[in-house]
């Protein structure tokens, strides 16, 4: 019988898997039998990932919005952050509150932060 883990995802790895970019394999083979978690703002930052697609190729908006909706229904336990927590780590970082609030969450969770952002793939190796 397999032990479910936690792993929290960010915005840049799930990308890669609900619009096949680069690094959606390795992404998910780091997830696989894994509980997905993230702050409450994934929504909010893939769709605006989604947005600035359309922007670059409106001839994709169909594809590019069922894509979108697809991975919205991908079950991820979302969270709140403490924002004063996010904040310290924002600045300790040189990160974006957004960035910030991922980190934070897998060290609260105890759990690997998955991510293709290198700034932020460094950051969590350092705390």
């Amino acid at each position: 019988m397999k032990t479910v883990t936690d792993k929290v995802i960010d915005a840049s790895a799930l990308a890669a898997i609900a619009f096949q970019e680069p690094g959606e394999e390795s992404v998910r083979a780091r997830l696989r039998d894994h509980q997905w978690h993230a702050p409450a703002l994934l929504g909010y930052e893939m769709a605006n990932v989604c947005v600035k697609k359309i922007r670059r190729n409106p001839a994709r908006r169909d594809e590019l919005l069922e894509q979108h909706a697809k991975s919205s229904a991908i079950p991820i336990l979302e969270h709140d952050v403490d924002q004063r927590d996010v904040l310290d780590l924002a600045e300790r970082f040189n990160l974006s509150a957004y960035d910030a609030s991922y980190l934070w969450l897998a060290r609260r969770l105890g759990a690997e932060l998955v991510t293709l952002d290198e700034k932020l793939e460094r950051a969590a190796k350092a705390l």
